[in-house]
């Protein structure tokens, strides 16, 4: 406990004093050397939330401040390393998150739509049309370049956050009606991103139907569908799914699988009208599946572990793809954002806070229950973040487009954070009964 504490203070201390460097720095006017000083303050804080047990939870954000500030002062650290284009990894980084958000879904999550048809709609109906014409109205609003204004169009077209789910739970909100929406949200993705991208940010950037829902099955639905097959594997009570024998027979099928998709000559599954569905999705999706049954193998079986090792994994893994993915869009972008850096927060904060208060609203005119408004608020007003940068950088190749999804994320968990606290402080009475 001693120890602990000494790290407290340590960091803490560490950050007051970077931060005041920073401000007398910055009265100074020597701002040409305060790039090392702010990624010493934001790491040091990040270090300080992650020791801390009530602040732990936005450590995330902070690491994301400390990846941006790398990035800027930095960004040829994130551009190549020994000739190797680290944009390529944006788009497996995405599908491995995906994965990830895959393997805490089960089949019952999409079965509920019939059990709560009238909040799923509203929700559906809500997510895409609120945060898209919010996100066209701003981009107008804010007078930015195409490529920038169509990146607000874009973050508003994508289905709910992965985020969403957990900032449900933190506000004591429905989180089987929000889990089952974000399954929804992101299943219609394919058709509703594309359909809302060509229609309202047609005349901003070039937008091919075809080709952004291909890139949206590979990058997302097929990760997220063998997250869902690593969800029956890791979490099914039938004894088959303990046994050694049947673990190592689907480890092996899937891997050999993904190694003949690799060794295949096509780099492509089929070309539709010059558009095509890449094949690295599902080599990503059966490899991870072949890893996670041999992963459980040894943990669960051999070595008796956890049950619910993966749970401790996959947060980590995710936090630090998002890290990557968004110092490697802002070390593309670093001269431009630091020239409208200011006015793309503004516009991404309007964004996420109109989408919390007419995605609340609309729902309380839908007369849903104050539980399920909260929840269709949260739903509504957060993004699928990766999903936007991913498209931008590799369906739209513009970078300068992935800037807004880029700071949307990070400012998506903190207010998320402070909205989800601030409802748990005010509970739901019981007498509340759902009007539909």
């Amino acid at each position: 406990m001693k120890n602990h504490r000494i790290i407290l203070s340590l960091f803490k201390y560490v950050f007051v004093i970077s931060l005041a460097v920073v401000i007398v720095m910055s009265a100074a006017g020597r701002r040409t050397y305060i790039g090392p000083v702010l990624i010493t303050m934001f790491t040091s804080l990040a270090l300080y939330f992650m020791s801390h047990s009530k602040l732990k939870s936005f450590a995330f954000t902070v690491w994301v401040f400390a990846f941006v500030a790398v990035s800027m002062v930095y960004p040829v650290a994130f551009m190549t390393w020994n000739g190797f284009d680290l944009g390529v990894l944006i788009t497996p980084l995405i599908q491995i998150i995906m994965f990830g958000m895959g393997t805490t879904l089960c089949l019952t999550d999409f079965g509920r739509v019939l059990k709560m048809p009238w909040p799923v709609f509203i929700g559906m109906a809500l997510q895409f049309t609120v945060m898209p014409l919010v996100g066209y109205a701003l981009a107008k609003g804010f007078g930015f370049e195409d490529e920038v204004a169509a990146g607000l169009v874009l973050i508003g077209s994508c289905p709910g956050g992965v985020a969403s789910n957990l900032m449900t739970y933190l506000a004591g909100g429905n989180v089987a009606l929000s889990v089952t929406m974000t399954s929804c949200s992101t299943l219609m993705s394919p058709v509703m991103t594309p359909f809302l991208m060509k229609s309202l940010a047609g005349k901003m950037i070039k937008v091919n139907f075809l080709s952004m829902m291909f890139s949206i099955i590979n990058m997302i639905i097929f990760p997220i569908v063998a997250g869902l097959v690593a969800n029956r594997i890791l979490y099914s009570k039938h004894k088959e799914f303990r046994s050694s024998r049947i673990l190592i027979l689907i480890g092996m099928v899937c891997v050999s699988l993904a190694i003949l998709l690799i060794r295949w000559d096509n780099n492509v599954l089929f070309v539709i009208s010059g558009a095509s569905l890449a094949k690295d999705g599902l080599i990503v999706g059966l490899m991870l599946i072949g890893i996670v049954a041999f992963a459980k193998l040894l943990v669960s079986v051999w070595l008796k572990g956890p049950e619910n090792w993966m749970n401790n994994v996959l947060p980590i893994v995710s936090m630090v793809g998002i890290c990557f993915i968004i110092a490697i869009i802002t070390a593309r972008s670093a001269e431009d954002l630091k020239h409208i850096v200011g006015w793309l927060i503004l516009a991404a904060i309007l964004h996420n806070t109109i989408g919390y208060i007419l995605g609340y609203w609309g729902a309380r005119a839908a007369r849903l229950s104050e539980t399920d408004c909260r929840t269709v608020a949260i739903e509504v007003g957060l993004q699928n973040g990766g999903m936007a940068s991913g498209l931008a950088m590799n369906v739209l190749n513009n970078a300068k487009t992935a800037l807004i999804p880029a700071i949307f994320g990070p400012w998506m968990n903190i207010s998320g954070s402070v909205l989800a606290s601030w409802w748990r402080r005010k509970p739901v009475k019981q007498t509340n009964k759902v009007h539909h």
